[in-house]
């Protein structure tokens, strides 16, 4: 698994993950919007994290700062 996932786009996923809990725990956000957003955080969560977006490699989208990522 290569990463494809640059610095400047991991912190991007990552204020958005928070954003949206924070969102969530302040009651702004409830129901099935809290879900989908909800689940969305977790995923831009996880993949801040692996450096690796399973979607980017089906666009053939590389954000990633160093082009040959192990």
């Amino acid at each position: 698994m290569k990463n494809n996932i640059g610095s400047t786009d991991k912190i991007i996923r990552l204020a958005l993950a928070i954003i949206v809990g924070l969102l969530y725990y302040n009651d702004l956000i409830n129901g099935t919007l809290a879900l989908i957003l909800g689940t969305m955080a977790c995923v831009l969560f996880i993949t801040s994290f692996i450096s690796f977006c399973p979607l980017y490699t089906l666009i053939g989208v590389n954000t990633c700062e160093n082009k040959s990522a192990k």
